[in-house]
C-alpha cells in the first residue's frame, strides 16, 4: 500500500477554514496516512504566528512578569480553530500544564514547541487519526545534538502497525525528557524523518506557494515555477537563500531516495514542484533556479610565485579557521588567492585576520573589498549547454553590472557570480530574462 507523508506549514493551519482545506486534501488520497503539522501561522497581515506569541509569553514568565493574559490570547487562537471545526473537547488542562511549566521556567524550547503540540492534538481529533507526541520519537542527545540513528530506530518501532497518525513537527526530546527544538522551519525536518522511518513512497510539503520558483518573487515579478528539481540543485539553491524547504530536511529523504512534492494548500490542483534524486526529464530551461545573498567581503592575498609555494592555500584558510570564520568561495589566480566571507562576521576581526595572514604567508599585498553579493545560477541543463557562462556575462554587461568574481563548481551544476550589493537585484533580473523570458 502506498505511503505518503504530508507536512503542512503554519499558513496552511492558521485558521479553521485552513484546517478544512487540509482535511479535504488528506481525505482525497488514502495514501496520505502520516500528517506533520506546524503551529498556526498568520491569518492576515499584521497578525502574529503562534510560535512568536509563545516566545513572547515565555519571555514574560522568565522575567517574572504576569504572562497569563498573553497565554489566554494564545488559547483563544486555538479555541477559535476548535469552535470553527465544531469539535467538542477541552484544552483547559493542556493550558494549565503549560502555565505551570512556564512558571517553573522549563525552557524556551518547551515554550516554542507547544504551538505544534497543540495543533497536532487538534488535527488528530479533526481527522480522527492517532496522535503521537514528537517527544516520544524525535531524539536529541544530552548535549542538544540531534540523534538521527536513535530517532530512526525509535520512530520506526513506534509507528509500525499504525495506519493513520499525526506527529507534530519542530521538536523532540533529550534523554531526560526535556523538550528540544530544531531551528525555525524544523517541521520540514520532522516530516522528512517520518518519511524515512515509514519508508514512504512520497513526502508532500504543503505550503502557501505552488512549488519552488525559479527565483525570488520579491525581485522578479511572477517568476515561473520549477516542475522538477534534483536534490543537488535544491541543496545549492537552499544554501544560497531559497527558503521554501528547510535545507536539513533534504538529507534523510535523499538517503532513502524518497521524492518530495512541494504543493500549495490554497491551490491543491496545482502539481507543484517535484524534488528527486535524479531524472531523465530534460529541464524546460537551461537553468533551474537563481539564488543569492548579500553581505560579503573579499580578502585578496597577492604574492609573487605563490603558486609554487606548497601549502599556501592551507595556511591562508587556517587563519580564517583560527579566527572562527567560515569561507564561501576561494577563487584564485597565479599570484592571487581570494577568500569570500560574511561581512558581518568579518568586520570585528579584520585587523586580526590581516595580521595573522602576514605572519602565516608573508604576502606582498592584502586587499579588502566589502559590500559584495553572491548570485548562484543553478541547473543540471548547464553541463550539456555550450556558452552558458558567456550568456551570463553578456546579460550582466547589457544590464551594466560589473562582475567581481565568477566561479563554476566542479559538478558543472552551478555558477557563482560576485557583484556589488547595489547590483544584486539587477543581476538576478538580467539572468532571469536571458535564460527564462527569452526561452519562453
Amino acid at each position: 500500500m502506498m505511503k505518503t507523508v504530508v507536512k503542512f506549514g503554519g499558513s496552511s493551519l492558521a485558521s479553521a477554514a485552513q484546517f478544512q482545506k487540509v482535511g479535504k486534501i488528506i481525505h482525497s488520497d488514502v495514501a496520505r496516512r502520516y500528517v506533520v503539522p506546524s503551529a498556526p501561522g498568520r491569518r492576515f497581515g499584521g497578525d502574529m504566528k503562534v510560535t512568536d506569541m509563545l516566545y513572547e509569553c515565555y519571555r514574560l514568565a522568565e522575567e517574572d512578569k504576569n504572562f497569563q493574559g498573553a497565554l489566554e490570547n494564545i488559547k483563544a487562537r486555538y479555541m477559535e480553530i476548535i469552535k470553527g471545526l465544531f469539535l467538542n473537547f477541552s484544552i483547559d488542562e493542556k493550558f494549565e500544564e503549560i502555565a505551570k511549566n512556564f512558571r517553573n521556567k522549563v525552557g524556551e524550547c518547551y515554550a516554542a514547541s507547544r504551538g505544534e503540540y497543540l495543533n497536532g492534538i487538534i488535527m488528530a481529533k479533526y481527522l480522527e487519526f492517532e496522535f503521537v507526541d514528537a517527544a516520544e520519537v524525535i531524539c536529541f542527545k544530552e548535549n542538544g545534538n540531534f540523534d538521527a540513528e536513535k530517532t530512526d530506530e525509535v520512530m520506526s518501532k513506534r509507528l509500525e502497525g499504525l495506519q493513520k497518525v499525526v506527529i507534530p513537527g519542530f521538536y523532540g526530546a533529550k534523554p531526560n525528557g526535556s523538550v528540544k527544538t530544531f531551528s525555525r522551519g524544523g517541521s520540514d525536518i520532522t516530516g522528512s524523518l517520518v518519511a524515512k522511518a515509514v519508508h514512504a513512497n512520497l513526502y508532500e510539503n504543503w505550503t502557501d506557494v505552488s512549488g519552488f520558483l525559479v527565483t525570488d518573487p520579491r525581485i522578479v515579478k511572477d517568476p515561473v515555477t520549477i516542475s522538477t528539481i534534483t536534490y543537488r540543485e535544491m541543496r545549492e539553491l537552499s544554501y544560497m537563500g531559497a527558503t521554501v524547504l528547510h535545507e536539513d530536511a533534504i538529507f534523510p529523504l535523499r538517503k532513502e531516495g524518497i521524492p518530495i512534492n512541494v504543493r500549495n494548500t490554497n491551490c491543491p490542483e496545482d502539481p507543484g514542484t517535484m524534488i528527486v534524486e535524479s531524472t531523465c526529464n530534460k529541464p524546460k530551461y537551461t537553468i533551474t533556479g537563481i539564488g543569492g545573498k548579500k553581505g560579503f567581503v573579499s580578502i585578496t592575498i597577492e604574492k609573487a610565485m605563490m603558486n609554487a609555494e606548497i601549502g599556501f592555500g592551507r595556511k591562508v584558510l587556517q587563519v580564517f579557521e583560527e579566527n572562527g570564520l567560515s569561507f564561501e568561495h576561494t577563487p584564485s589566480g597565479i599570484d592571487t588567492f581570494t577568500v569570500y566571507v560574511h561581512q558581518s562576521e568579518f568586520e570585528s576581526k579584520e585587523q586580526q585576520v590581516i595580521a595573522d595572514l602576514h605572519r602565516a604567508v608573508q604576502p606582498d599585498l592584502i586587499e579588502l573589498e566589502s559590500d559584495l553579493a553572491l548570485v548562484a545560477v543553478v541547473g543540471r541543463g548547464m553541463r550539456h549547454t555550450r556558452g552558458t557562462a558567456g550568456r551570463i556575462f553578456s546579460a550582466l554587461a547589457h544590464a551594466h553590472v560589473n562582475v567581481k568574481m565568477i566561479d563554476q563548481g566542479s559538478s558543472e551544476l552551478n555558477i557563482i557570480i560576485g557583484v556589488e550589493n547595489r547590483d544584486f537585484e539587477t543581476a538576478i533580473q538580467a539572468i532571469y530574462e536571458i535564460f527564462v523570458i527569452a526561452q519562453k
